[in-house]
């Protein structure tokens, strides 16, 4: 099953919201929110319980609203159980050639996740659509800054250490997209069910975003 990647969603919101390791049940209301709070695109990880079924769930969910991809996926194996269930995009915590060669060979997006300047290099060069930095609240906005210097060619997505407050620097420092997990889904509203005020989360990072951009 192969689910196409939207261009037109990620160009509008470059931000993945992570998803590791929610309940199959939660799922209904997390993209219902996600999708009413004009969140773009979800990761869900691969080392989720379940994770194949809840891409599957999600894409059927989302009715073409979200993006809906596979991230820590670290083998071949996890590779292909992602796209048999139709994930339209790939993430992984480190630079994985054998992934990253096979996603652009059958033109899935990929975002490697990386953290040197020459892992950051080498991921681009092996095709990478863009590079996850990561994880980037060790590293901060001023690193993105100076990768950027000598490498401005390169797409940039800093993970870890991305909330409302830093994003905008991030973004001033030259991101070109972003990866939010626990700012964006907290474990403790989530888990009490607390749809309203995820809602209102995934729209105030859209908005956050909107603003800083312009």
């Amino acid at each position: 099953m192969k689910t196409l990647f939207s261009q037109d969603l990620f160009r509008e919101l470059p931000i993945i919201g992570i998803l590791r390791g929610f309940a199959l049940d939660l799922l209904p209301e997390i993209v219902g929110a996600a999708i009413r709070g004009g969140l773009r695109n979800i990761e869900i990880t691969m080392n989720t319980p379940g994770a194949a079924r809840q891409i599957r769930e999600a894409l059927a969910l989302a009715e073409g609203r979200l993006n809906i991809g596979a991230g820590t996926v670290i083998n071949r194996q996890l590779l292909e159980e992602a796209l048999a269930e139709g994930a339209s995009f790939v993430v992984t915590p480190t630079v994985e050639p054998t992934i990253i060669r096979e996603c652009v060979e059958r033109k899935i997006p990929v975002f490697p996740g990386a953290y040197t300047p020459t892992e950051i290099v080498t991921a681009w060069e092996l095709g990478a659509t863009m590079v996850k930095v990561f994880p980037a609240e060790s590293l901060g906005p001023t690193y993105i800054r100076a990768v950027k210097a000598p490498l401005p060619q390169i797409k940039l997505l800093p993970t870890g250490g991305v909330d409302l407050k830093t994003l905008p620097m991030f973004l001033k420092a030259g991101a070109d997209g972003f990866g939010v997990g626990s700012p964006l889904f907290d474990r403790d509203r989530i888990e009490s069910r607390d749809w309203p005020w995820l809602e209102s989360r995934c729209r105030a990072f859209a908005e956050t975003y909107r603003k800083a951009l312009s």
